[in-house]
C-alpha cells in the first residue's frame, strides 16, 4: 500500500479560491486511491473530523480546521467505452474541471461545453450538480466511483443513487456525506445538438454571426461571457456565485410580480418559479458595495469577493447583511452555495 505524508498545522491559503488564511491540523495530499485507504486506516487520523478538498472553489473557511484535510489530487482522463448513442469519458477526481471540458472538446465530443470555465475539480462537480447556461452535470452523467470509509471499499454509483437536484446531490446529505468521489464517468452524445436555451448565451453566439455553432464555438462563447462578468479567482478572491437562485411557489411569485413587475423569474416544470438571486441583490443596492474587506463584485451581484485580507467572518457578515435585506424587501431567504467550514 502506497504511503501517505501527514503534514501538520498546514496552511490552506493556496487551496481555497476565496484566498482566506486558515490552517489544517492534519493535511494529506491524495494522489493514489491506496493513499486514501491508508490514511483512513490510520486509527488516529480516522478518528478526526474530515474535510475532503478539491479545488476549494465552493468553500468558505471561517476558522482553522481541527481535523484531517484530504486533498484529492488523483489525476487521469480517458475515453473508456461507448454505447449506441454515447461515448463514455472518465476523469479522476483531482482533474481540473475546465481542463477536462477542454479535453472532451479536443476529442471531438460535445455535451460539456456549456459548463466551460467553472472553477474546481471533477470530483466536486457531482456533489454540487454544477450547472451553468442551461446545462447541469446530471444531463450527461453516467456513473462515479466512490470510496466508502465505513467499509474501506470502492463502490460504483449511477445517477439514481446520486439523487441529483438543483445544486444538490446525495453527497450533501447524511447518507452520502461520508463518501469520497475518486472518479466520474460522463456519457457524451454521439448525435450532439447545441444547447442554447439560455438567452444570454444564444445572444452571444448570434452576436458573433454564428448560425450553426459547434461545441467548441459554444465553449468559446461561454468563456467570453464568464470572463466579462466574473472575477478571476487568481486576481480577486471569490467562490463564484455565492447564493443559489431561490425557488418559490407560483402563488408567491405572482404576489411578488404585483409589487415588482420587472422581477426576473423562470417557470419550472413542477409549477414553481426560480427567481434570479443576482437581480434581488442588485435591487437591494448591494452590487459593488463593500462591508469591510469583503464586497459584492461590481459586475455581478451574485459574487462576493475578498478585496484583500478578508477573514471568513467578514464574508459571513456580508452574506448575512445581504440575506437580511433581500428577505425584508422580498420575503425570500437566499441560501449560500459554498460550504462553510
Amino acid at each position: 500500500m502506497r504511503q501517505f505524508l501527514d503534514q501538520q498545522n498546514f496552511s490552506l491559503l493556496p487551496f481555497n479560491t476565496f484566498r482566506i488564511e486558515a490552517r489544517a491540523r492534519h493535511y494529506v495530499r491524495v494522489e493514489q486511491v491506496d493513499q486514501l485507504a491508508a490514511a483512513l486506516a490510520d486509527p488516529a487520523l480516522a478518528a478526526l473530523p474530515r474535510l475532503v478538498l478539491g479545488g476549494g472553489s465552493n468553500l468558505l473557511l471561517t476558522q482553522d480546521f481541527n481535523g484531517l484535510v484530504l486533498h484529492m489530487a488523483l489525476a487521469g482522463k480517458a475515453i473508456v467505452g461507448e454505447d449506441a448513442g454515447h461515448v463514455l469519458v472518465r476523469a479522476s477526481a483531482g482533474e481540473n474541471w475546465h481542463g477536462f471540458v477542454q479535453y472532451t472538446l479536443e476529442q471531438g465530443l460535445g455535451g460539456l461545453e456549456n459548463l466551460s470555465l467553472i472553477p474546481g475539480t471533477v470530483g466536486a462537480a457531482p456533489i454540487q450538480n454544477i450547472g451553468a447556461y442551461g446545462a447541469e452535470i446530471k444531463d450527461v452523467f453516467h456513473s462515479l466511483t466512490a470510496f466508502d470509509p465505513a467499509t474501506g471499499t470502492l463502490r460504483e454509483m449511477r445517477a439514481e443513487e446520486c439523487r441529483f437536484a438543483y445544486r444538490d446531490s446525495v453527497f450533501k446529505h447524511a447518507e452520502g456525506r461520508g463518501l469520497i468521489i475518486v472518479d466520474v464517468t460522463f456519457a457524451l452524445p454521439k448525435a450532439w445538438t447545441p444547447n442554447l436555451r439560455y438567452a444570454e448565451l444564444a445572444q452571444a453566439v448570434a452576436a458573433d454571426g454564428i448560425t450553426a455553432p459547434t461545441a467548441r464555438q459554444i465553449s468559446d462563447a461561454v468563456i467570453a461571457v464568464r470572463r466579462r462578468k466574473l472575477p478571476d479567482p487568481a486576481e480577486i478572491g471569490n467562490a463564484g456565485s455565492f447564493f443559489k437562485n431561490p425557488v418559490v411557489s407560483g402563488a408567491q411569485c405572482a404576489r411578488l410580480l404585483e409589487q415588482f413587475p420587472d422581477l426576473v423569474h423562470h417557470a419550472q416544470a413542477d409549477g414553481t418559479e426560480k427567481l434570479a438571486a443576482g437581480w434581488l441583490i442588485d435591487r437591494c443596492g448591494w452590487k459593488g458595495r463593500n462591508l469591510g474587506p469583503a464586497g459584492v463584485y461590481p459586475k455581478q451581484a451574485l459574487v462576493l469577493v475578498n478585496n484583500g485580507g478578508a477573514r471568513g467572518a467578514d464574508i459571513v457578515a456580508l452574506a448575512k447583511a445581504i440575506q437580511a435585506d433581500v428577505q425584508a424587501r422580498y420575503g425570500v431567504l437566499l441560501e449560500p452555495e459554498p460550504v462553510f467550514i
